[in-house]
């Protein structure tokens, strides 16, 4: 259920930002005037109307009109969201025949989902004839014309035609999905993308805590830490592995690292740490210290020294660890990223090390990076150097929980202090990334976890959990209901969710695969019937633990 909310808050930006950003078009090389877009002639009716694909999903249709009689064209195109990419080959446009009443034509699909550069180049000579940036919007259909201005001159104008306008497939059902969604969205986000990482870190220190206060001796305590994490670990490895579209499990194509196997590992140091280094009198919400302003922090320095250890560990496996053919440090996407100079790079030492000791038919196969920029390579974005972020990100969640603990109900002492960890994992942030995209030192990347993703995603972290606090434990405005009923089975409506999502009720076929409206439904119905699944059981008192 994660994932589908994100898919579609990820709709809503990408609606949003299609009805708020007017399209731009630069111009042309040449001394004539700039192809535009506005009052211009339709193209040709019927001109390659046989060959005219059916328009899809996040695509548009483009017609290449060729009016030059001598040469042919080649159309390379290159993706607004694609970082130091090359332009891709996309499609040969032949020449008009001399009497320009048939000019070369080639339909094409573009992407609608990022601004576009398009760029022409003569067959003859291989010459730059024209370059335009446009943002095309979904189902749209554009004509791309190229003519010769000036003969004596040689100068190509390149005009840009819409044919049909695009559809704005949201504005329907945008209302409906901001209201119900708006909410869910938050806390989707908060109570378990969080409450699997950052909330898990929170809820650690306030289970340890409880179970010491009720006597539970240390060993016991920890030999249900290592029965949970193992747990989690396998339901990852046994239940919810992605390769079973491929078959049955087989060892030979079995993904090891996972969300569940992430969590489990994080889990497991996590509380370690915390069970190894708590202070007598920590159950009880009551430490003596030397400064009571930092009783939170400064008697487990050496949980920090172990945290900080491992970051150190995790710099220097990114920045100094050699990987075969890529430069030392290497951040980026590989495929046809950085000019396409490292191919096979994806992932720099976080990739390079699941694929030695994991082995590559063990990893996920399909990363997001192969679809901006082409990748070969498989990567897992839960892989094994990443999850030491992933425990960092869980001990400042651990960090948040002795917070509540250590300050109970004392609202303006925890509030202050959830604002300023917020603003110092803000100003971490801004310093590693350099307030940029890809500029910085260490620019942000879930792929990754890179260390600046962490402190960013915990300064929001932070804030939201200020927030929520604000509203439901000071003013009491809000008990959460009813997104406070899948919180209570999280690891069950995730399971849940990951084994049942292709069956019926949760999904249907649709009549029209390429409709929005009819993938935001599907979504809603299958959000919604976990709700009250999540509803019922609560009500039954039945909560599945591990």
């Amino acid at each position: 259920m994660a994932a589908a909310a994100a898919g579609l808050v990820a709709a809503v930006a990408v609606a949003l930002g299609g009805m708020l950003m007017a399209p731009g078009l630069t111009q042309p090389h040449g001394e004539g005037p700039p192809g535009g877009i506005g009052p211009q002639p339709r193209p040709r009716e019927g001109v390659a109307a046989e060959r005219r694909p059916p328009g899809r999903m996040d695509q548009a249709l483009l017609l290449v009109l060729n009016e030059l009689p001598e040469q042919g064209l080649r159309l390379a195109t290159l993706s607004g969201s694609c970082h130091q990419c090359l332009y891709q080959y996309l499609a040969f446009v032949p020449p008009s025949d001399r009497s320009l009443r048939a000019p070369g034509a080639v339909w094409v699909e573009v992407d609608a989902q990022h601004p576009l550069t398009l760029q022409l180049n003569g067959s003859l000579a291989g010459t730059e004839l024209c370059r335009i940036q446009y943002h095309f919007g979904e189902f749209g259909n554009y004509s791309l014309v190229v003519k010769l201005l000036s003969k004596s001159t040689k100068t190509v104008s390149c005009d840009l035609v819409i044919n049909e306008g695009p559809i704005n497939s949201y504005l329907p059902i945008l209302f409906a999905f901001l209201v119900y969604m708006g909410l869910f969205a938050i806390l989707i986000v908060g109570h378990l993308s969080m409450k699997f990482v950052f909330i898990m870190g929170t809820s650690i220190v306030l289970s340890l805590s409880s179970m010491l206060r009720w006597g539970s001796s240390k060993q016991k305590v920890l030999g249900k830490i290592l029965w949970r994490s193992f747990l989690l670990i396998l339901l990852g490895i046994i239940v919810v592995n992605p390769n079973y579209c491929l078959g049955p499990l087989s060892w030979d194509t079995l993904r090891i690292p996972g969300v569940l196997q992430r969590l489990g590992v994080t889990y497991l140091v996590v509380a370690a740490l915390e069970l190894l280094f708590t202070k007598p009198g920590a159950e009880s919400g009551i430490l003596e210290t030397p400064c009571p302003a930092l009783q939170d922090v400064l008697p487990y320095w050496p949980q920090w020294i172990c945290i900080l250890t491992l970051e150190v560990i995790w710099l220097c496996l990114t920045f100094l660890l050699p990987v075969p053919g890529c430069p030392r440090g290497y951040l980026g996407p590989g495929g046809i990223g950085d000019f396409g100079n490292y191919p096979n790079c994806t992932g720099g030492a976080a990739g390079y090390i699941d694929r030695l000791l994991l082995g590559e038919t063990h990893i996920y196969q399909h990363p997001s990076s192969n679809v901006i920029y082409q990748t070969t390579m498989p990567y897992d974005p839960e892989g094994i150097l990443g999850t030491i972020n992933s425990i960092f990100m869980a001990f400042l969640g651990l960090q948040a929980g002795k917070i509540l603990l250590f300050y109970r109900n004392q609202h303006k002492q925890i509030l202050c202090r959830f604002v300023t960890w917020s603003t110092v994992m803000g100003m971490i942030s801004a310093i590693l990334t350099k307030c940029s995209k890809e500029e910085g030192f260490i620019p942000i990347n879930k792929n990754l976890w890179s260390i600046s993703y962490v402190t960013t995603t915990s300064c929001f972290a932070f804030i939201l959990l200020s927030l929520m606090y604000y509203l439901v434990d000071v003013k009491r405005l809000w008990s959460g209901a009813p997104f406070f009923y899948p919180g209570m089975n999280s690891i069950l409506v995730y399971i849940g969710h990951e084994v049942f999502e292709n069956y019926f009720p949760f999904k249907w076929k649709m009549q029209d695969t390429q409709s929005h409206a009819e993938h935001l439904t599907q979504n809603l119905t299958a959000t919604t019937l976990w709700v009250i699944i999540s509803y019922l059981l609560y009500r039954r008192r039945i909560f599945w633990k591990i």
